[in-house]
This record gives structure tokens, C-alpha cells and sequence, in this order.
């Protein structure tokens, strides 16, 4: 027993940033072995947005740990949460999201989060299931537990306090009903990541108010970007999804910054810490090449969303464009119709944006610009480049080093 102790704390623990209490987490698994029941250990995601990436993964592949250790991965999808909105790092109220849009992120999250997670070892429920049926007066009780001053010790409010920016009273409920989650559950660990504390420690309040045994709240590093620099985030497009096809994925891994490679390691995959250590001491004495170690950890992390082909198929395929400077054998074709083209010509700019390797007309103009932009292997810098369309058939479109479409052209 002692034995699979140490093993379980020694999983758990790894790549955290924070276990309030690690006493109590010993103490609450040594007991969960001996009774040979499992613990419940909850995640709760606000489906705000339609995807996830790594970032949010950091917490998922905890979560996943805690499956293979045996126990019970409760996820809960905050759509009455997110009706309010996490307030945490935030400088102004969130915008009010309909139901519509809550149900059609919380569909699109499961499908993401599945990728990572177990699925028959998966409880998924929603917190309307209990905030819905809370009476004025179950409110009351709740809010009557918690002190403002408690409240405006949280920096984002402690800041905007002090700034003299408005908040909400609503927003002060936030925190409230993600601790009563904990309640309704009976919780026994809450991950999160760092910015979460505040509201994990709610938790363990709230349960302690309402004679529950606290929650251990274990918090997960905040997951730097492809930039090596910003927190991942879509907005800052340093991010990597994980829905992306394997091929992006593998390539965006290798183009991180050296000095982030190991915390991709600690934070995204399951290699022993020793093993990873090892690595890193490898890379600083120069024994071991960086690429090497990117290879490795792209090829982890795409097997776990994908398989072990689709993992070896992607470093091929980085091969093939970056080694050998060749075209993938699989092109996603951009088709043009003649009938819809008056003049029988269309404009490189128009080109790109059509075909989606922009997300908008003024950013293919800065690639264009840039020296990004190559149709078969000829570079374009000139925006106002025009092509007949019976030149472009069959021709490949090409962005920067690892984005292509094959044009055909059509009657």
C-alpha cells in the first residue's frame, strides 16, 4: 500500500504549481486505497468559446492522470457559470453570452476535451443541473458566507478596486457558484490553473461552511505560447489547437523557442520527470539538439490527440516541406470556377483570402509584401498581381514555409 502511495502522490503532484494541502491530498488517497474508493476530483470549463488548445489542455491531461490512477473525473461544463463569466484577470464585465451559443461551445468542448480525456471514465454534467433550481433565499445563504473584504482580496478585483473600475455585483457571485459546484459534487480535489486559485479556495470554504470535508485545490502552470513569451490565447494567435490537423500541430512544435521546450514536457505529456530532467541537462550541455527534443514531445503530443500514424506521417510530412523543400502528397485544393469569373482573371490578394491561407485581405497584402507569398515556387511581391485563370490551374498556392493550396481550376 505504502508502495502505490508513493506512487500515486508522486504522479499527482508532478508539474503542479500549487497542492493546498499536500498533507491532505497524502492523506485523502492513502484513505481512497484503503477503502478502495476512488476520489472524486472535478474540472469545471465554461464553454465561452468554441475551441480549446494546449493551454487548456495542461489541466485536462492532469485530470487524465487522475483517470488512469483510478479515480473518478467529474467535468463540469459551467453553462449557467457562463451566463456571468469568469471575472479572473479580467479589467471589465464579460459579455453575456446567449444559451444558444453556450450549448453549441459546451458540444464543440466535449468533442476537444474527449482527445485527452478517457470517456467512459468521464462524469460530464452541467452546473444548471443545481444553480437553476437555487431559490432567492438558497442565494442569501450562500452570500452570506463570504465577507466583501474576502472578495477584494482577488487582484482582478483588488486592481480594479483601486482603479475606480466599476464591478459588479454579479460578478462577485461568480466565484460563489463555481464553490457551490464543489457542494453539489462533493468534490473531494478541484484542479485549475494558477489564475483559479482564488476561486478553488472558495470551494474548500464553502464546503467547510456547509460541513463537507474541503477539497485539496491543486492549481496547474499557466502554458506559455508558440511565442515563447504571452499566456497561449487564440487572440494572440501563439497558440497551438487541438483540433489542428497533426501536420500543423507538429509543425508549430517545432518552431517553439528552445528555452520552453521542457516546460512543454512537464506540462503536456506524461515522460517521467527524470527522463525530462535528463533531456534538459542533454540540451544545456549540448549533447542532445533541440530539434531532437521538439520532435520528440510533437510527436507525444499527436499521438495522444491522434495516433502513433498520424504522428509519424506529420514528421514525414515536416520533412518533406522543410528537409527535402517539397510539397506534401496531401494539399487541401482550392477550386475556381470559370462562370463565376467575369474577366477570366482574379488577383493575387483575392487568391489567398478566398482560398483561406488569410484570415483577411489586409494581411495577405502584408505577406505579400513580406516575401511570404510563392505559386509555384515563384515569390509574388507585387499586391497588385494579377493571374488568367488557365495559368493557375493545377498550380500550388504557398504560404511562408508550411501552409499550401493546390488551385484547380473548373469550367
Amino acid at each position: 500500500m505504502e508502495k502505490d502511495l508513493k506512487k500515486q502522490i508522486e504522479i499527482i503532484e508532478s508539474g503542479t504549481e500549487d497542492i493546498l494541502t499536500k498533507e491532505e491530498l497524502e492523506s485523502r488517497v492513502k484513505k481512497a486505497i484503503i477503502e478502495n474508493k476512488p476520489l472524486k476530483v472535478k474540472l469545471g470549463l465554461d464553454p465561452t468559446a468554441p475551441d480549446i488548445h494546449l493551454g487548456h489542455a495542461v489541466v485536462l491531461n492532469k485530470l487524465r492522470q487522475f483517470q488512469e490512477l483510478g479515480h473518478k473525473a467529474i467535468l463540469i461544463i459551467g453553462d449557467y457559470t457562463s451566463r456571468i463569466g469568469d471575472p479572473s484577470g479580467r479589467s471589465t464585465l464579460r459579455p453575456k453570452l446567449s444559451e444558444d451559443v453556450i450549448e453549441k461551445n459546451s458540444k464543440t468542448y466535449m468533442e476537444q476535451a474527449f482527445k485527452i480525456l478517457i470517456p467512459e471514465k468521464t462524469e460530464v454534467v452541467k452546473n444548471s443541473n443545481w444553480l437553476h433550481h437555487l431559490k432567492f433565499e438558497d442565494i442569501l445563504n450562500l452570500t452570506s458566507r463570504f465577507t466583501v473584504a474576502r472578495m477584494l482580496e482577488r487582484e482582478d478585483f483588488k486592481k480594479r478596486y483601486k482603479s475606480n473600475t466599476p464591478i459588479a455585483i454579479m460578478e462577485f457571485l461568480y466565484p460563489i457558484m463555481q464553490a457551490y459546484d464543489s457542494v453539489a459534487i462533493k468534490a473531494d480535489v478541484e484542479l485549475g490553473g494558477t489564475d483559479q486559485k482564488f476561486n478553488l479556495l472558495m470551494g474548500r470554504e464553502l464546503q467547510k461552511e456547509l460541513g463537507q470535508e474541503p477539497q485539496i485545490a491543486i492549481t496547474m502552470p499557466i502554458l506559455v505560447g508558440t511565442d515563447g513569451v504571452e499566456k497561449m490565447s487564440k487572440s494572440l494567435g501563439n497558440y497551438i489547437g487541438v483540433y489542428e490537423q497533426p501536420g500543423e500541430i507538429f509543425g508549430k512544435i517545432m518552431s517553439i523557442p528552445d528555452n520552453i521546450i521542457i516546460d512543454y514536457f512537464r506540462l503536456l505529456t506524461t515522460v517521467d520527470y527524470k527522463d525530462i530532467e535528463a533531456m534538459n541537462i542533454d540540451m544545456e550541455k549540448g549533447v542532445l539538439n533541440p530539434s531532437i527534443a521538439k520532435r520528440r514531445l510533437a510527436k507525444i503530443i499527436i499521438e495522444r490527440l491522434y495516433s502513433e500514424e498520424e504522428a509519424i506521417k506529420a514528421e514525414e510530412e515536416f520533412d518533406l516541406i522543410f528537409k527535402k523543400k517539397e510539397v506534401p502528397e496531401k494539399v487541401e485544393e482550392y477550386i475556381i470556377k470559370q462562370s463565376d469569373m467575369a474577366d477570366k482573371k482574379i488577383g493575387i490578394v483575392e487568391l489567398l483570402y478566398n482560398s483561406g491561407l488569410v484570415s483577411s485581405k489586409s494581411e495577405a497584402r502584408r505577406l505579400i509584401v513580406q516575401g511570404g507569398i510563392k505559386v509555384d515556387d515563384k515569390k509574388v511581391s507585387d499586391p497588385d498581381k494579377e493571374f488568367n485563370l488557365d495559368d493557375l490551374n493545377n498550380k500550388i498556392l504557398k504560404r511562408g514555409k508550411r501552409f499550401f493550396r493546390k488551385i484547380i481550376v473548373k469550367e
